[in-house]
């Protein structure tokens, strides 16, 4: 078996804490810390960081230090984009075969979600938001479209993100906007409306993540799409 050095150790320790959303996007690497917490000197772990930058999940800027790449704009927003308008469709499509007890579990989903807002855990509410989702957009019919929509998510995952670790205010609305969609299916709402609404969801959070980065941006970037008045929730 293969003994790993103590710069490879601690650049699977921060890896893993980047890709399961410990570490989110934004969050200042301290060497000292971290090396503390590896009993190691600051060298090993200053080894892994600049290996971590030249992976692209870390960045280094003088007199700000190491901390976890923020999401690549254009990436985030042209996914979002994409899982807003294939999960519209299959919430949509699913909306006649949702029963009363799918109504109920979605609910109770919900629920948690609001039970998260007091004492929030940004990624734990992430992971309780696409329980919810999948309640509703899991008895889509057509295949290809359920496909597309879980390759979103799956995408989401890669770009490691929770907008809700950065703009938590937007849990509160979200857990609203869950309800309201839940009684249009209740109440068998014409399927454009149900779409609508859950494009609209969806984009409601990317404009929030969207204008966070505008918000955070370094004076030297170009503006964001959300910056510039790119108009993000019309379809």
């Amino acid at each position: 078996m293969t003994t790993l050095s103590k710069s490879q150790l601690a650049h699977q320790w921060i890896s893993e804490r980047i890709n399961d959303g410990r570490y989110v996007p934004g969050f200042r690497l301290v060497l000292g810390q971290i090396a503390s917490e590896l009993d190691m000197s600051v060298v090993p772990v200053r080894e892994a960081i600049r290996l971590l930058e030249a992976e692209g999940l870390v960045t280094f800027e003088r007199n700000v230090g190491a901390q976890v790449a923020m999401i690549e704009e254009t990436e985030y927003l042209h996914t979002m984009q994409t899982l807003s308008i294939v999960e519209g469709a299959a919430t949509s499509l699913s909306a006649p075969f949702i029963t009363a007890d799918h109504i109920s579990r979605a609910r109770a989903i919900n629920e948690q979600m609001v039970a998260c807002l007091d004492d929030f855990d940004p990624r734990r509410f992430t992971e309780l938001n696409l329980e919810f989702h999948a309640v509703l957009f899991e008895e889509c019919p057509n295949p290809h479209i359920l496909n597309l929509v879980h390759r979103g998510w799956n995408r989401m995952t890669v770009l490691r993100d929770s907008t809700f670790s950065f703009v938590p205010g937007r849990s509160r609305a979200s857990v609203n906007e869950h309800e309201d969609l839940l009684r249009l299916i209740e109440s068998e709402a014409a399927p454009l409306e149900i779409e609508l609404a859950a494009r609209a969801h969806r984009t409601a959070t990317l404009d929030a993540m969207l204008a966070y980065q505008a918000a955070h941006k370094h004076p030297s970037e170009s503006p964001s799409p959300a910056a510039a008045g790119a108009p993000l929730s019309t379809y």
